[in-house]
């Protein structure tokens, strides 16, 4: 107990000074996953739209595709962009294995069926009175899906954090992908994995608390956003 606590006043330590690589770990943490998150937003968003608004054949058994892809591990994700982009697949000419870039599409694709489905989820809730006003209206289809985004927007909120929060706290993309090399594509997730395998458990937990600090964050702004809203 006398050593966990010793690492844990050590972590503290290395937050409250700002350590160095401390910093630059989490800076690259939330580049990356912002940008997944981001990429995977405009994507998510009119997939989702155009699926929930839409009826076609197959409709049913993509959805079950999109939902099973919901529990895809991230060593899947990883290994299948692994032989994409590495030197002998078929976009290794563009260099992206061990490159941030890298990582960002993969963290991309994990989060993708997540936040389209959730999208899907949330302006399939929406009430039929909406949609047929819209149309009475005479709205597009592109100012439709507007509408009902603008309408199911907390739903979408929660389904963007929760993508958020799913590229954040990955590793197998991270691993495979990146390499975990130090100063250049080593985030919060694989340096708590090395540096707690090396026997540096301050650093460790100084990462993890720092995770679990930008998911309470998130997860805070996410419900006073939606709570200010419905006030």
């Amino acid at each position: 107990m006398s050593a966990i606590t010793e690492g844990f006043l050590q972590a503290v330590d290395l937050i409250v000074s700002l350590d160095p690589e401390v910093m630059e770990i989490t800076g690259r943490t939330l580049y990356i996953s912002l940008s997944s998150t981001l990429i995977g937003t405009l994507i998510a968003l009119p997939a989702g739209g155009i699926i929930a608004s839409r009826e076609f054949r197959g409709k049913r058994a993509l959805m079950n595709l999109i939902q099973t892809l919901y529990s895809l591990p991230t060593v899947i994700v990883g290994l299948l962009l692994f032989l994409l982009i590495s030197s002998s697949g078929p976009f290794g000419g563009l260099k992206l294995l061990f490159t941030s870039t890298g990582m960002i599409i993969g963290q991309s694709l994990l989060i993708l069926p997540i936040m389209i489905g959730l999208t899907v989820a949330a302006l399939s809730a929406i009430d039929p009175l909406v949609r047929d006003t819209l149309v009475s209206l005479g709205a597009t289809r592109g100012q439709q899906l507007i509408a009902l985004l603008r309408e199911a927007r907390y739903a979408i909120l929660a389904a963007v954090a929760l993508g958020f929060g799913r590229a954040i706290s990955e590793v197998g993309v991270a691993i495979m992908i990146g390499g975990n090399i130090r100063g250049y594509t080593r985030v919060l997730t694989t340096a708590i994995s090395l540096e707690t395998a090396m026997g540096n458990t301050a650093l460790s937990i100084a990462l993890g608390i720092i995770l679990l600090a930008i998911a309470l964050i998130v997860n805070i702004g996410v419900n006073l956003l939606q709570g200010g809203g419905r006030a």
